[in-house]
């Protein structure tokens, strides 16, 4: 229960509802109450009035709600015994009419509030989804956090919804119905309750055994979501390597965890439910019994009207007590699911912007002193005391093999993460002192692994700025080499883009990713291999365009080519995540080294 303090918030901010949903449940179970009143009253009038045989009138005055007594005032005046029972049968409609008006409001108040709090929490989850660090997203599976915004908030929902309101009608109508039994016979009403402290103690014991089920329910559904996910995402893999059976044979694996746990929990609840309704059939056969023995031998005051009284209170209780069972078991659901989305919302994101936030335009100087970095989630040493610096303006290429540490330079000016040792300053300004918003507005990044949304070819391009004129999209993708193609699209810029891109060619993604860019016209640039999906035409006529874009701005190429058409004003050469050689085309061939190794295999694929 602990875990559901942290939804205390959220009951604050809605605590007009709330209160006002407790109150018609009060109200709808006030109401409820008041017709074994008038059906007590109703027998005894016409037993009496008819002087039926058995019938023993009380010694002492009856005691009957305030309402109820301004009834039995106002019917005992008539003469007729008739009219009297149908004023009393009346009333009874009248106060079924009343209690299931505020039924209706209790739902419009509670479960209208448990919806509002679903909306908040799933925006404070993506919210937080949205401020963690690159390395959190390479320790936690799609699945699993998907699985915390749709399955956990739902069934958190169902306690601040359903359950509430179960729990707050239970604690109504008991309070209520045993008051007015207590009034009328008090040690008939002890009888009748007996059998609750056996009920109290099973749902003790019963609800641990649900709360450690739902937790491994909740668990194998993670993994099963998961599984599912990286299925639909990979499925062009796992047709291409004829890998279906094993795939669903791993998928029936978790299918049947899920399976077992989910079972082994239903069993626990179809042996609990029908005890507690086997606890409530107990009352009410204790209320006939001894009810029937007082009044056949006149012992209490206890006639026909007080047993159907009692009965029809106990017939009241029955579903309310018979969902103690259903709300233990939301509750315990609920607390297993809250449980898992505190510890997620807890995650404090490792890249933080700073708390004094200065707003600073980017010229473009970039300095590397003495970086060093490991990333965490693997221990990899990417780069090893590596120093550059880039001058406003200028164009710098970054090569080398595989593995080298070039995206992770992209990375680390990005703020995906943040160096292990050493400094990163731009403009003179620790890359950690600017606010981490203006730093990667004001850095267009076009990285190696190319992913679109969802969505039309405009919406992509224009993702950066969030909307622009079409003019302005068509220019960046006239500039990225790819806007001949988009026209002949049936819908042009208004084609939907399949999931991931999946619609496009890889050339296409990569393009439309750079036009994604160019559009926001900022200081500094980085591509990170981006041109290796597009033939050496394309690649020509693209390169020639970011010649007339990049003037007077700085750019970072990351590249495996050598591009000869572009006239860098430095070339770094990278290995194992030091600088192994630096200087302009003309100079790194004459050293004869990886450089101009590098370009003598890449002349010699020209030529082959």
């Amino acid at each position: 229960m602990k875990h559901l303090r942290s939804l205390n918030k959220y009951f604050w901010k809605y605590r007009v509802r709330l209160g006002g949903g407790v109150l018609f449940v009060f109200l709808s179970n006030y109401f409820n109450v008041l017709s074994p009143q008038v059906t007590r009253f109703v027998i005894d009038h016409v037993q009496e009035s008819q002087k039926l045989p058995g019938f023993k009138p009380s010694t002492k005055p009856q005691q009957y709600d305030f309402l109820v007594e301004k009834l039995v005032h106002f019917v005992k005046s008539s003469s007729s015994l008739g009219r009297t029972v149908a004023i009393c049968g009346v009333t009874i409609l009248l106060l079924a009419l009343l209690r299931g008006f505020f039924l209706f409001l209790m739902r419009q108040t509670i479960i209208v509030m448990s919806r509002h709090i679903e909306y908040d929490q799933k925006n404070e989850i993506y919210g937080h989804y949205q401020q963690l660090d690159m390395a959190f997203y390479k320790t936690h599976s799609t699945g699993d956090l998907m699985n915390r915004i749709a399955e956990d908030v739902s069934r958190v929902r169902m306690f601040t919804g359903p359950a509430i309101m179960y729990l707050a009608n239970l604690l109504a109508i008991i309070s209520l119905s045993v008051f007015f039994m207590l009034r009328s016979d008090p040690l008939l009403t002890l009888y009748v309750l007996a059998p609750l402290p056996i009920l109290a103690i099973t749902i003790y014991f019963v609800n641990n055994t649900i709360n450690k089920k739902s937790e491994r329910i909740q668990e194998s559904l993670s993994d099963l979501t998961a599984n599912a996910q990286e299925s639909y995402s990979g499925i062009r893999v796992i047709k291409s390597f004829v890998q279906e059976k094993a795939m669903l044979g791993f998928f029936a694996r978790n299918s049947e965890e899920y399976r077992k746990n989910a079972i082994s929990l239903a069993k626990v609840e179809a042996v609990y439910f029908p005890s507690i309704t086997l606890l409530i059939g107990l009352s009410t056969l204790i209320t006939i019994m001894i009810g029937g023995l007082y009044s056949i031998y006149g012992k209490h005051n206890i006639g026909l009207g007080t047993i159907l009284e009692f009965v029809m209170y106990i017939n009241m209780l029955t579903f309310p007590v018979s969902a103690i069972g259903l709300t233990a078991s939301m509750i315990q659901r609920a607390a297993a699911s809250q449980k898992r989305i505190n510890e997620f919302l807890k995650t404090t994101p490792a890249i933080q912007s700073p708390v004094l936030e200065t707003a600073k335009t980017l010229k473009g100087q970039v300095q590397f002193h003495n970086v060093d970095f490991i990333y965490p989630d693997t221990g990899i040493h990417a780069l090893k005391q590596f120093n550059l610096t880039i001058e406003p303006g200028q164009k710098v290429a970054i090569v080398g093999r595989t593995g080298s540490g070039k995206t992770t330079i992209a990375q680390l000016l990005l703020r995906m993460y943040d160096v292990s040792s050493g400094e990163i300053k731009l403009d003179g300004t620790a890359i950690r002192d600017i606010p981490l918003q203006s730093l990667r507005k004001q850095i267009s990044y076009v990285p190696q692994d190319v992913f679109l949304f969802s969505e039309t070819v405009s919406n992509n391009i224009s993702f950066g700025l969030g909307g622009s004129e079409q003019s302005v999209v068509e220019r960046a993708a006239a500039m990225a080499s790819v806007n001949k193609e988009i026209a002949g699209f049936e819908h042009q810029y208004e084609t939907m883009i399949g999931e991931r891109g999946v619609t496009l060619s890889g050339g296409q993604k990569q393009r439309i990713s750079i036009a994604r860019a160019l559009i926001k016209d900022p200081g500094l640039v980085i591509f990170d291999d981006c041109l290796s999906a597009v033939d050496a035409r394309t690649e020509n006529e693209i390169i020639g365009n970011l010649r007339m874009y990049l003037e007077g701005k700085t750019a970072l190429i990351i590249t495996h080519r050598i591009f000869t058409l572009f006239n860098f004003d430095k070339i770094i050469v990278l290995d194992e995540g030091r600088i192994v050689e630096e200087g302009n085309h003309a100079t790194l061939l004459a050293r004869n080294g990886y450089y101009a190794g590098l370009y003598a295999r890449q002349q010699q694929e020209k030529t082959a």
